[in-house]
């Protein structure tokens, strides 16, 4: 339960395909346990070992279509032609209990998410060059060669973007791109507007304004 005038951050996480960012999201989430992240609702088809509400909201497009109707989604896009959503009432809810939440999403969706949340923290992950991204992908072994020159073309087409984010983090050693990433989430919990928040108490003692006057 939160504090009496606190609320959580939004941290929306951006990157290119193969800089990492779902494996440094993932172990954010094991190293701080204040965090949550948002599972998107999509109608593509569930892949082998996944699961449902757990990876992702397995929804029929007509469904999500419907979602969109009611103004369900913070975020949504279509993707080669599966729909991607974040839902709306869940991250709200989650920041007003005090929760800070983490969107993984394109570009694109952290436009549409700055624009009904202005104050969200966007981040995004960047590889130290474009030959260790090639490297990357190719040898992830899944793709054939021409979706890797897709993805390639992507990346440079989502980097050009990057100047519209609050933080930029290279990964070149994942142990310090994780650092990094702690270390902002770390920053904003401090700000004075979050701590005179949790610390209202502390902070009427200490300045002597719960004090009756002599």
């Amino acid at each position: 339960m939160s504090q009496a005038g606190e609320t959580g951050t939004l941290f929306v996480v951006s990157a290119p395909s193969g800089a990492g960012k779902t494996s440094l999201v993932a172990e954010m989430l094991r190293a701080d346990h204040k965090l949550g992240v948002s599972v998107s609702h999509t109608t593509r088809p569930m892949r082998e070992g996944e699961k449902n509400g757990v990876n992702y909201h397995f929804v029929s497009r007509n469904e999500f279509e419907t979602m969109i109707g009611r103004g369900d989604f913070l975020e949504h896009a279509d993707v080669f032609g599966n729909y991607y959503g974040t839902s709306q009432v869940w991250v709200r809810e989650m920041l007003v209990s005090g929760r800070d939440v983490i969107l993984e999403i394109d570009w694109q969706g952290a436009a549409q998410v700055r624009h009904l949340i202005p104050e969200c923290v966007s981040v995004f992950i960047v590889p130290p060059s474009s030959e260790i991204l090639r490297d990357r992908l190719e040898g992830r072994g899944t793709d054939a060669p021409d979706v890797v020159e897709r993805r390639l073309s992507e990346a440079r087409e989502e980097c050009s973007h990057a100047g519209m984010f609050d933080y930029l983090v290279v990964n070149d050693d994942f142990r310090e791109a994780l650092a990094d990433l702690l270390a902002i989430v770390r920053s904003q919990r401090l700000r004075m507007i979050a701590q005179q928040a949790r610390h209202r108490q502390l902070l009427s003692g200490l300045s002597g304004a719960g004090e009756s006057p002599a």
